[in-house]
């Protein structure tokens, strides 16, 4: 590991997940198609939520956003990590390197708060269902999340301004696949309180962020049981219930993985086994929350239904035109030759 002078410090070296060349390649093609179902999973989703008025819900309004932030925070880190595969020497700018951890932990943060606001939501809907509409109408539900992206974004630009404020002597080889703040950390040489200030105000805002929003989970989903269990219909208790499956198991994936990732003590928790929970956060959830909501939610699959419908009437359509018009053309052009014909 080069030694080098924060004034010189242009570019960082990703050690990345393999030196192996033949694994890269493996690991390019499978990040690559993971990538690709991520982004049509997240888009798609998007875009059915806009186009699909029986989605017109805030359940649906929240999740539509939880698609975008996934997206975004997995396009912060998977394209440029594909990239690396294909090369040799992995570098990224120090520019690059900043933009990449602002923008992995603003979107990281918005993803929790919006898990938190679905799960809110969960709980108005199924304690108080004659309230719903009136307590999460469309201006505290767009309010709700305008709150979460601009928390993210605080608590993002803040953590990269630390970060990057803190000198790069010892080396400018990070142990990581993408540049994340404690593989920084262990490369920075700055005047050792900054450094201990720096890190303290990583991990209490990554606890707090962390316990918080799962409080406001667990405590909605208490009420969310509590409420279930006085139903007195076994159908009524199902269908209640079937409205959280999808967000409980998102909600169970992303949350495991944090708390295995960065709230455990540094030194029990090997590098390589950080670099193989952040590819689950990073790649792989933001490919399965789009799969977890349409696989097991009705609504979303009878909306992709009407689509698909209405999609294959407009071809049929444009089809029957097409050949309609063929038809008639060809008709026309038979009486023209005979007419041409019977005056020659």
């Amino acid at each position: 590991m080069a030694k080098v002078n924060n004034s010189q410090v242009t570019e960082f070296i990703l050690l990345g997940l393999t030196d192996s060349p033949e694994l890269q390649f493996l690991l390019f093609g499978a990040f690559l198609v993971i990538y690709l179902i991520s982004f049509l999973g997240n888009i798609g989703l998007i875009v059915l939520i806009h186009i699909s008025p029986q989605l017109h819900t805030p359940m649906y309004f929240f999740l539509s956003h939880l698609a975008f932030v996934d997206f975004c925070y997995t396009s912060s880190v998977t394209p440029n990590t594909m990239v690396n595969f294909l090369q040799e020497i992995k570098t990224i700018s120090f520019p690059a390197c900043a933009i990449q951890l602002f923008c992995f932990i603003m979107f990281v943060v918005c993803e929790v708060y919006m898990l938190s606001a679905m799960a809110y939501d969960r709980y108005v809907a199924i304690c108080s269902p004659l309230l719903y509409t009136i307590r999460m109408n469309r201006r505290v539900c767009t309010q709700m999340v305008i709150c979460t992206y601009f928390y993210g974004f605080s608590v993002g630009l803040l953590q990269a301004v630390l970060t990057f404020h803190l000198s790069f002597c010892k080396s400018n080889i990070i142990n990581h696949f993408y540049c994340d703040d404690i593989p920084l950390l262990e490369i920075a040489c700055h005047k050792i309180y900054y450094k201990d200030i720096k890190e303290l105000i990583l991990f209490t805002f990554a606890a707090f962020n962390t316990l918080f929003s799962l409080f406001i989970i667990l405590i909605s989903y208490i009420f969310i049981l509590i409420a279930i269990l006085r139903i007195n219909s076994r159908v009524g208790r199902q269908k209640a219930f079937s409205t959280c499956a999808s967000h409980l198991t998102s909600i169970s994936v992303f949350y495991g993985t944090i708390i295995f990732m960065y709230l455990q003590p540094k030194k029990s928790n090997p590098q390589d086994t950080d670099k193989i929970a952040s590819v689950f956060y990073v790649v792989v959830i933001p490919m399965l929350n789009p799969l977890i909501y349409s696989l097991r939610n009705k609504e979303v699959k009878n909306a992709l239904k009407r689509i698909m419908e209405k999609v294959c009437s407009t071809i049929k359509t444009l089809t029957y035109i097409k050949v309609k018009k063929h038809l008639v053309l060809n008709t026309f052009t038979k009486q023209s030759m005979t007419k041409y014909m019977a005056k020659c």
